[in-house]
């Protein structure tokens, strides 16, 4: 199974064209959730490790869980009420975000342990896991277990500047919570919040200097997608949207094609991820590339199946 730790909400989202307060609608999101979702629908086993809180909005959440197949690892739901954010367009297509955190910080590091399947083949965790240093540090151990499990281990950080008030010590949190990783997902925003003014390449070079990392992904918006390993490094273009659509989890639907490609070629362990050549690197972001593409043709978090997937890759 694949198990993504961290976030499930409810996104407000401002529909285009409301002024002032506006008009938002309500949709499941949160990063971990989107991805856990995206790898049930391109065909994977996947596994949910949150809180979800009994309120109405809980069952809002449940639903596209449900619908899409993944397993809701934790099975009774909280009193906290569930976490909202508020998602707005910048005027340039990208999402911003405030958030009111409750229930998905409902956890503890027994519950979660004995909530993670006898094996674990992918532990994803990102997202909020890093905000706060104790939830940081139950995470962790969570994915320590996991790896004892049997899991590979992947990040995709997600970093929110709006609910850090001291970036500095962020930071160093978010760089600790790298050296658990085999494989680490970032956007290029991403990286310039967590050290500004250092190349992608250059980040990429010192990620992979630690013990276990073996591949870094990087997003660049419109731009495309890099991927580099400790002997190769490659560039991908983004299958191009059809207009109508947001950019609402499009990273967590590109990171959730990239472990499902690795999946599909048995180079999801860590030595098999080190050996993949520029092809190789070159296939599996484009079949994320077009699993985000289908996503960003849609309103809000809304992952391909492997079907559709498959019909583009297929032209």
């Amino acid at each position: 199974m694949y198990v993504v730790g961290g976030e499930s909400l409810i996104d407000l989202i401002k529909q285009k064209g409301s002024a002032g307060a506006g008009e938002f609608v309500a949709k499941a999101g949160g990063s971990p959730m989107n991805c856990a979702i995206a790898i049930a629908r391109l065909g994977g086993q996947s596994g949910f490790l949150c809180p979800i809180s009994r309120d109405s909005f809980g069952d809002v959440i449940l639903a596209p869980l449900e619908a899409a197949g993944v397993e809701v690892l934790l099975k009774d739901r909280v009193r906290e009420p569930t976490t909202l954010a508020v998602v707005a367009d910048d005027g340039k297509g990208n999402p911003r975000y405030a958030f009111y955190r409750e229930a998905d910080r409902a956890f503890t590091r027994d519950g979660l342990i004995a909530a993670l399947p006898p094996q674990v083949e992918l532990f994803e965790i990102g997202g909020f896991c890093t905000i706060l240093p104790d939830d940081m540090a139950v995470w962790l151990e969570v994915a320590a277990e996991a790896r004892r499990r049997g899991a590979t281990i992947s990040t995709d950080p997600n970093l929110r500047p709006s609910l850090i008030s001291d970036m500095d010590a962020y930071r160093k949190r978010v760089h600790a919570s790298l050296a658990v990783a085999d494989l680490i997902k970032f956007s290029e925003e991403d990286l310039e919040t967590l050290d500004p003014g250092k190349s992608i390449e250059a980040q990429a070079a010192e990620f992979l200097k630690l013990p276990h990392c073996r591949l870094v992904v990087v997003t660049l918006g419109a731009a495309g997608s890099m991927a580099f390993t400790r002997s190769a490094s490659v560039r991908s273009p983004i299958f191009p949207a059809t207009p109508g659509g947001d950019n609402v989890g499009a990273g967590d639907t590109l990171m959730a094609g990239i472990l499902t490609w690795l999946g599909d070629n048995e180079a999801l362990a860590p030595d098999a991820m080190a050996s993949l050549g520029e092809e190789q690197l070159k296939q599996m972001l484009w079949f994320g590339a077009v699993a985000a593409g289908i996503n960003c043709s849609r309103v809000g978090a809304n992952p391909p199946t492997r079907a559709e997937v498959e019909s583009v890759l297929a032209r």
